[in-house]
């Protein structure tokens, strides 16, 4: 990995807020939440993470209503000096998948919320990675991703008894049983491969119009490198990376046990050449 990146905070005379949106099953408690926001907090910048809606209506890949929703919100509650300060946005896995999709469908009008924007380790191609989460070891983070999601699933099963079937949840032993059983139904899609379809982000990448950084490293476990687009493929303002290591929002550094700084400082440095 390239060294460490070192941001001028002096750069700019404005309080920049960058919201970060967080991947599944993730919250600001997740390690590259703290990172980040510790970061802006070292250089005098703001950051917010809003959390994804779990109850009565669930989140997924392609919720670009919701992001959409979620940057209003926040950009409603800035006031006098606030609302001039450069504002930009994050999203990790699929965080990112959502955020893609809304900066896809909004173009050159996402700059009325935002000024730039940052992907992170997101699965553009969601059959790809779909795949790709049940092969191998994989299987393990599948496993513990579905058992951390059961319990809100049956809830819901139980909340909208016509769209969910208890039993099939209950026998759901890949992340595509699940969808097939929850994501899909939840949300007006016709199986899993429509759903995977249909939310994936790579489609939207020629359309964005904000400068826009997607960044995936080449050995990231659950986004096979083949699923991932050339720079000929997306828009000017989109900046695709693709470092050889970083795993899947991790982008460690130094010895073992590493640290979680390079992420924070690249994409703080990557919003000040943008602005």
């Amino acid at each position: 990995m390239d060294p460490p990146l070192v941001a001028d905070a002096t750069a700019t005379s404005a309080l920049p807020l960058v919201v970060l949106f967080h991947g599944l099953e993730g919250s600001s408690g997740s390690h590259y939440a703290r990172a980040l926001m510790l970061h802006l907090a070292s250089i005098g910048w703001r950051g917010v993470v809003p959390h994804f809606r779990g109850h009565p209506r669930a989140y997924h890949s392609g919720d670009y209503l919701e992001m959409g929703a979620m940057l209003t919100a926040i950009e409603q509650r800035m006031h006098g000096d606030s609302a001039a300060a450069p504002r930009y946005a994050v999203g990790v896995s699929l965080g990112g998948s959502v955020l893609l999709n809304w900066l896809g469908r909004a173009g050159r009008s996402a700059a009325s919320l935002i000024s730039a924007a940052a992907a992170v380790s997101t699965p553009l191609d969601l059959v790809a990675s779909g795949h790709a989460i049940d092969r191998g070891l994989n299987r393990m983070y599948s496993y513990h991703i579905r058992w951390a999601l059961r319990p809100k699933s049956f809830a819901m099963a139980a909340r909208f008894p016509e769209l969910l079937d208890r039993e099939r949840l209950r026998r759901a032993r890949t992340m595509r049983e699940f969808d097939a059983a929850v994501t899909a139904p939840l949300h007006g899609f016709s199986g899993t491969h429509d759903y995977w379809s249909q939310a994936s982000s790579r489609r939207w990448l020629r359309h964005i119009g904000i400068p826009t950084l997607v960044l995936n490293a080449l050995n990231d476990p659950f986004i096979p490198a083949a699923s991932l687009p050339r720079q000929d493929e997306v828009a000017p303002h989109v900046l695709l990376e693709q470092p050889k290591t970083g795993g899947h929002a991790g982008f460690l550094s130094a010895p073992f046990p590493g640290d979680l700084g390079w992420l924070p400082r690249r994409l703080v440095q990557f919003f000040m050449h943008a602005a």
